[in-house]
Protein backbone atom coordinates (compact mmCIF):
# COMPACT_ATOMS: atom_id res chain seq x y z
CA UNK A 1 0.00 0.00 0.00
CA UNK A 2 1.51 3.54 -1.00
CA UNK A 3 1.56 6.65 1.34
CA UNK A 4 -1.04 8.11 -0.62
CA UNK A 5 -3.65 4.97 -0.40
CA UNK A 6 -2.90 4.74 3.27
CA UNK A 7 -2.78 8.88 3.94
CA UNK A 8 -6.75 8.62 1.64
CA UNK A 9 -8.02 5.91 4.07
CA UNK A 10 -6.73 7.61 7.26
CA UNK A 11 -8.95 10.77 5.95
CA UNK A 12 -11.77 8.70 5.33
CA UNK A 13 -11.38 6.58 8.85
CA UNK A 14 -10.97 9.70 11.05
CA UNK A 15 -13.99 11.56 8.73
CA UNK A 16 -16.28 8.14 9.60
CA UNK A 17 -15.01 8.73 13.76
CA UNK A 18 -15.80 12.11 13.47
CA UNK A 19 -19.31 11.67 11.93
CA UNK A 20 -20.03 8.68 14.09
CA UNK A 21 -19.06 10.15 17.42
CA UNK A 22 -21.35 13.22 16.76
CA UNK A 23 -24.22 10.55 15.33
CA UNK A 24 -23.43 8.57 19.38
CA UNK A 25 -24.00 11.70 20.53
CA UNK A 26 -27.48 12.69 19.50
CA UNK A 27 -29.47 10.48 21.21
CA UNK A 28 -33.25 11.19 20.52
CA UNK A 29 -34.70 10.04 23.56
CA UNK A 30 -38.04 9.10 22.85
CA UNK A 31 -40.90 11.00 24.20
CA UNK A 32 -44.37 10.59 24.22
CA UNK A 33 -46.83 13.21 24.82
CA UNK A 34 -49.30 10.67 26.91
CA UNK A 35 -49.88 11.63 30.64
CA UNK A 36 -50.74 8.05 31.36
CA UNK A 37 -51.18 4.81 29.42
CA UNK A 38 -53.98 3.74 31.30
CA UNK A 39 -56.33 4.56 28.08
CA UNK A 40 -54.05 3.72 25.35
CA UNK A 41 -54.55 1.02 23.46
CA UNK A 42 -52.05 -2.11 23.59
CA UNK A 43 -50.65 -1.07 20.00
CA UNK A 44 -50.08 2.29 20.65
CA UNK A 45 -48.32 1.12 24.07
CA UNK A 46 -46.29 -1.34 21.48
CA UNK A 47 -45.30 0.95 19.10
CA UNK A 48 -43.95 3.56 21.44
CA UNK A 49 -42.02 0.15 23.08
CA UNK A 50 -40.30 -0.52 19.29
CA UNK A 51 -39.17 2.72 19.04
CA UNK A 52 -37.54 2.82 22.07
CA UNK A 53 -36.01 -0.37 21.66
CA UNK A 54 -35.19 0.48 17.29
CA UNK A 55 -33.56 3.61 19.34
CA UNK A 56 -31.33 1.44 21.46
CA UNK A 57 -30.41 -1.10 18.98
CA UNK A 58 -29.01 1.86 16.61
CA UNK A 59 -27.22 3.42 19.24
CA UNK A 60 -25.50 0.28 20.09
CA UNK A 61 -24.85 -0.38 16.40
CA UNK A 62 -23.58 3.06 16.28
CA UNK A 63 -20.84 2.63 19.47
CA UNK A 64 -19.64 -1.22 17.73
CA UNK A 65 -18.97 0.91 14.47
CA UNK A 66 -17.15 3.63 15.93
CA UNK A 67 -15.28 0.78 18.17
CA UNK A 68 -14.01 -0.36 14.69
CA UNK A 69 -13.25 2.87 13.05
CA UNK A 70 -10.99 3.63 16.38
CA UNK A 71 -9.25 0.34 16.21
CA UNK A 72 -8.15 0.89 12.88
CA UNK A 73 -6.57 4.33 13.11
CA UNK A 74 -5.23 2.79 16.34
CA UNK A 75 -3.57 0.38 13.78
CA UNK A 76 -2.22 3.14 11.38
CA UNK A 77 -0.71 4.93 14.50
CA UNK A 78 0.63 1.42 15.18
CA UNK A 79 1.99 0.75 11.64
CA UNK A 80 0.13 -2.24 11.84
CA UNK A 81 -2.77 -0.96 9.25
CA UNK A 82 -3.02 -3.32 6.24
CA UNK A 83 -1.71 -6.55 7.89
CA UNK A 84 -3.51 -9.22 8.88
CA UNK A 85 -4.16 -9.77 12.77
CA UNK A 86 -3.94 -13.29 12.38
CA UNK A 87 -1.69 -14.62 9.92
CA UNK A 88 0.28 -11.36 9.25
CA UNK A 89 -0.68 -11.35 5.24
CA UNK A 90 -1.00 -8.02 3.68
CA UNK A 91 -4.81 -6.95 3.22
CA UNK A 92 -5.28 -5.53 -0.19
CA UNK A 93 -6.44 -1.89 -1.06
CA UNK A 94 -9.56 -2.78 -2.27
CA UNK A 95 -10.51 -4.55 0.57
CA UNK A 96 -9.24 -1.87 2.69
CA UNK A 97 -11.39 0.14 0.61
CA UNK A 98 -14.29 -1.06 0.56
CA UNK A 99 -13.96 -2.07 4.40
CA UNK A 100 -11.83 0.64 5.61
CA UNK A 101 -12.26 -0.87 9.44
CA UNK A 102 -10.85 -4.30 8.10
CA UNK A 103 -7.67 -5.60 10.30
CA UNK A 104 -8.22 -9.02 9.03
CA UNK A 105 -7.56 -10.17 5.69
CA UNK A 106 -10.59 -12.06 3.93
CA UNK A 107 -9.11 -15.79 4.94
CA UNK A 108 -9.13 -14.80 8.85
CA UNK A 109 -12.61 -12.34 8.04
CA UNK A 110 -15.78 -13.65 10.60
CA UNK A 111 -17.87 -15.30 8.26
CA UNK A 112 -20.16 -17.19 10.77
CA UNK A 113 -23.40 -16.20 10.61
CA UNK A 114 -25.29 -16.26 14.13
CA UNK A 115 -28.13 -18.79 12.72
CA UNK A 116 -28.65 -20.17 15.74
CA UNK A 117 -29.61 -17.70 18.85
CA UNK A 118 -33.37 -16.77 19.06
CA UNK A 119 -35.47 -13.98 20.59
CA UNK A 120 -35.66 -14.28 24.30
CA UNK A 121 -39.62 -13.88 24.00
CA UNK A 122 -39.40 -17.73 22.33
CA UNK A 123 -37.99 -18.26 25.97
CA UNK A 124 -41.35 -17.63 27.39
CA UNK A 125 -44.15 -18.22 24.75
CA UNK A 126 -44.73 -21.70 23.28
CA UNK A 127 -45.41 -22.46 19.49
CA UNK A 128 -48.77 -24.84 19.38
CA UNK A 129 -47.62 -26.26 16.82
CA UNK A 130 -45.30 -27.89 18.96
CA UNK A 131 -47.52 -29.47 20.90
CA UNK A 132 -50.78 -29.31 19.48
CA UNK A 133 -52.53 -31.14 21.98
CA UNK A 134 -52.23 -29.88 25.58
CA UNK A 135 -53.98 -30.39 29.08
CA UNK A 136 -54.88 -26.92 30.32
CA UNK A 137 -57.31 -25.92 32.91
CA UNK A 138 -58.53 -29.08 33.03
CA UNK A 139 -59.73 -29.51 29.28
CA UNK A 140 -57.79 -30.73 26.67
CA UNK A 141 -56.95 -28.30 23.71
CA UNK A 142 -56.60 -29.54 20.21
CA UNK A 143 -55.17 -26.45 18.20
CA UNK A 144 -54.44 -28.75 15.33
CA UNK A 145 -57.94 -29.87 14.54
CA UNK A 146 -60.02 -27.22 16.14
CA UNK A 147 -60.94 -25.64 12.58
CA UNK A 148 -62.16 -29.46 11.88
CA UNK A 149 -64.31 -29.45 14.45
CA UNK A 150 -65.73 -26.02 14.56
CA UNK A 151 -66.61 -26.35 10.90
CA UNK A 152 -68.66 -29.94 11.33
CA UNK A 153 -71.32 -27.28 12.79
CA UNK A 154 -71.50 -25.51 9.74
CA UNK A 155 -69.71 -23.46 7.27
CA UNK A 156 -70.37 -21.30 4.14
CA UNK A 157 -69.55 -23.90 2.08
CA UNK A 158 -72.52 -26.35 3.71
CA UNK A 159 -76.19 -26.98 2.40
CA UNK A 160 -77.41 -24.15 4.20
CA UNK A 161 -75.74 -21.35 2.93
CA UNK A 162 -75.02 -23.18 -0.68
CA UNK A 163 -77.39 -24.67 -2.49
CA UNK A 164 -76.79 -28.34 -3.82
CA UNK A 165 -78.66 -31.76 -4.54
CA UNK A 166 -78.78 -32.28 -0.65
CA UNK A 167 -80.11 -29.04 -0.09
CA UNK A 168 -83.51 -28.84 -0.99
CA UNK A 169 -84.51 -32.30 1.57
CA UNK A 170 -82.92 -29.28 4.17
CA UNK A 171 -85.44 -26.84 2.93
CA UNK A 172 -88.20 -28.40 1.82
CA UNK A 173 -91.58 -26.10 2.56
CA UNK A 174 -94.69 -27.60 2.43
CA UNK A 175 -96.13 -23.72 1.94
Amino acid sequence: MTDGQLKKLKKQLEEQVASLEERVEQTDEFETTELSNYDNHPADNATDLYDQERGLAMTQFKEEELEEAKAALAAIEEGTYGTCSVCGKDIPFERLEALPTALTCIDHADHDLDLESRPSEEDVLQASTKQPVKKEDGAIRDDEDSFEEVEDFGSSDTPQDQPNENSEKFFKDED
